[in-house]
């Protein structure tokens, strides 16, 4: 079987969090809003305890955890949720980078077609947007900031912890989508953000379940309205019957990540070096700056190379991908790189590597080079 390259599409779930999964899914399976019996009280606490820990991990209290399906669900709350205080209050300003996922970018585009004015800022080839270029677009009636921790396809760290320190100032909302940035890229996560969506099944938890972070400025929550009803859990913004086993899992994969993240990070930066100096020997850029990126996430274009051509080459050998999961089945060039500036070549045969170091033990680098330049022109 390939050799697994694709984890910021979907971490494996690690058996440790898979046992505690099952266990809360075969022997206790009581309902947290159950309030008659045992088995409810029991589900009720496993759920208090977890929001308790996740909250902590981002130096938020757990009465400020709001626990979703995943980080689309959690995005779509926290924008599509605060556009009623922006239309009441006449603040109908939104900005936010052009290289943000689509689970941010199409919420977006809803409230574009409600009248509100969406300002997009391209960050140029280091993938990386400025804080400055944020601070001078703001204005007045600016609602909202929307900026990813982590971008999912060249794994550029954005500067959220500053920028929130920043807005802090102002009466701007500041929404960070850290699905890719959570449990790996820790403090950042710590400063005052006043929305962070959190996603498990990028940090070993099953698929499914996630959180909304919705931090408070002194006694003052943040004004959102819920999009969906029924139920009135989780403070009435996301009804429904929690899912108890996946909520236990994502605090333990998280409990897991955090407590083993120097050994993840160490042996992603080797496994990074290790592909870096095998690619060597081929003719590749790098896309996004390299100063600012998370150790397991490598995106590269080869000159005179079609990328669909050498994943269909190398699909017995390693799984890799162009780009996001949710946009993989389009052949257009990636909208991160296109946004980048970079050309069109590039934008479009952007290679993504990503991974876990536990699952390359049988990793043969110079197979994948001898591919690469079995299909690459010489120059």
């Amino acid at each position: 079987m390939a050799t697994y390259l694709d984890v910021a599409a979907t971490a494996p779930v690690d058996p440790r969090v898979a046992q505690v999964v099952l266990h809360w899914m075969t022997e206790e399976f009581g309902n947290a809003g159950s309030r008659t019996h045992e088995y409810g009280t029991r589900a009720k606490r496993a759920v208090a305890q977890a929001r308790e820990y996740l909250a902590r991990t981002v130096a938020a209290k757990p009465e400020e955890l709001v626990f979703t399906s995943g980080a689309t669900e959690s995005n779509n709350i926290a924008i599509l949720g605060l556009a009623p205080f922006g239309e009441k209050s006449g603040r109908r300003h939104i900005i936010a980078s052009a290289i943000e996922h689509k689970a941010v970018l199409e919420p977006l585009e809803h409230l574009a077609s409600r009248g509100f004015e969406v300002e997009y800022i391209k960050p140029g080839p280091s993938g990386r947007i400025s804080l400055e270029s944020v601070l001078e677009r703001l204005r007045p009636d600016t609602l909202l900031v929307s900026l990813m921790h982590v971008n999912n396809e060249t794994g550029v760290i954005q500067p959220v912890a500053d920028l929130a320190r920043e807005l802090q100032k102002t009466p701007t909302y500041l929404h960070v989508d850290a699905a890719q940035g959570y449990a790996k890229v820790i403090e950042d996560l710590k400063a005052p953000i006043d929305m962070i969506s959190i996603s498990g099944h990028k940090i070993g938890a099953p698929k499914g379940v996630g959180a909304l972070v919705l931090r408070r400025r002194g006694w003052n929550k943040v004004p959102l309205e819920p999009i969906m009803f029924g139920g009135g859990q989780e403070r009435k913004l996301r009804p429904g019957t929690l899912p108890v086993p996946l909520i236990v899992g994502l605090a333990e994969a998280s409990r897991l990540f955090h407590s083993e993240h120097a050994q993840w990070k160490k042996e992603s930066e080797r496994i990074r070096e290790v592909l870096l100096t095998a690619l060597a020997q081929t003719r590749f850029t790098i896309n996004g700056d390299p100063a600012h990126t998370v150790p397991h996430i490598l995106n590269v274009s080869f000159a005179d190379l079609d990328a669909e051509a050498l994943i269909v080459a190398l699909q017995d050998q390693v799984a890799v991908a162009t780009g996001s999961a949710c946009t993989s089945a389009s052949y257009t060039p990636s909208h991160v790189l296109t946004a980048m500036g970079l050309r069109e070549h590039t934008a479009r045969n952007g290679l993504r590597l990503s991974w876990l170091p536990s699952q390359l033990n049988d990793l043969d680098v110079d197979a994948v080079v001898a591919e690469v330049l079995k299909l690459q022109p010489e120059a």
